[in-house]
């Protein structure tokens, strides 16, 4: 395995690849990791389709990353991941017109918002990061499976330290809401459907959960400077490395090419076969009980039972089941 890091970027884990047959779907590509994940992978000959819920941001995105590269291959995609019925309308018209996706980036997301709704009346992180994604993941499952070498990359964070999944309340709907608890659930939620779906559909399919880092994007566009204090609090709590990294909360700040470049690693790199439905950070295989803010996680989120009650709710929620393959 290629010795990667904390500073690696996307060109350099894209060094040397010819991607010219490949189709890589990704969601939030607007701006941020997906928008960086595009460039990247289409600078290598890779077919984009690119998903966001605004046109206008959407279009801007693929104006900047193709007055650097004329030739790249990017497609437009809209759809709302916080409305059931726009997942589902962009998916019936993608099946209709389009035959694979080798590889789905399911990197959208919200972070530390208050406490909202989506369309369908899930709490509003829950119901993006990880329902919306749920859906369009199996509604799209005909054309992964049609792809070549097919492989889901599920963004998630270090941020599942925060609090596991709540089978329970999924919703808030019992519980005091907490921004940071709220995220956490999500982000494990991410981690959990990862695995599951490596149980599920292995057998001819890779998938990998990917802690980022910490990078300056319109995901923190909810942060106060409470929500920023309390997060570090929570970070300085959890750390497992330096006695730094204990006082400051161990926040390392990445530039938005090495920030992509995991994700952008467990979507490419051969490296991991051996290593399905596992955790990424830092480009590196995730540890269990290392600091969050590399690639360490919380054991918990490897809870077979945990995941399997998780995919039969999130199915109850949206009123569809899916098979096993």
């Amino acid at each position: 395995m290629v010795n990667y890091g904390a500073e690696t970027t996307t060109d350099e884990v894209l060094e040397g690849f010819n991607l010219n047959d490949r189709h890589f779907m990704i969601t939030g590509a607007s701006s941020g990791l997906g928008e960086e994940s595009a460039r990247a992978l289409s600078s290598v000959g890779a077919t984009v389709t690119m998903l966001a819920r605004n046109p206008e941001k959407l279009e801007a995105a693929i104006k900047g990353i193709k007055a650097n590269n004329p030739s790249a291959d990017l497609r437009i995609g809209i759809v709302d991941l916080a409305d059931l019925s726009s997942i589902r309308a962009y998916v019936d018209n993608f099946l209709q017109t389009e035959t694979a996706i080798d590889v789905l980036i399911n990197n959208a997301g919200i972070m530390a918002c208050p406490l909202m709704r989506t369309s369908d009346g899930f709490e509003m992180q829950f119901g993006t990061n990880h329902i919306g994604h749920f859906l369009l993941t199996n509604l799209l499952m005909p054309a992964i499976q049609s792809g070549k070498n097919p492989r889901i990359v599920n963004l998630s964070s270090a941020g599942h330290t925060h609090a596991d999944v709540n089978l329970e309340d999924p919703n808030f709907e019992k519980s005091e809401y907490n921004a940071w608890e709220s995220y956490g659930r999500s982000k494990s939620a991410n981690i959990h459907f990862t695995q599951e779906l490596a149980r599920r559909h292995g057998s001819y399919l890779q998938t990998f959960a990917v802690h980022p880092g910490v990078i300056i994007t319109e995901l923190g566009r909810h942060l106060t400077p409470e929500l920023m204090e309390e997060m570090v609090e929570r970070v300085k709590a959890r750390s497992t490395s330096t006695d730094e990294a204990k006082q400051t909360g161990g926040l390392p700040f990445k530039s938005m090419e090495a920030g992509a470049a995991t994700q952008v690693w467990a979507a490419t790199t051969n490296d991991l076969q051996e290593h399905n439905g596992a955790y990424l950070g830092d480009c590196q295989v995730g540890v269990e009980g290392g600091n969050p803010s590399e690639n360490g996680y919380l054991p918990y989120i490897y809870n077979e039972t945990t995941a399997k009650e998780l995919w039969a709710l999130s199915e109850q929620l949206v009123q569809q089941e899916f098979p096993s393959n």
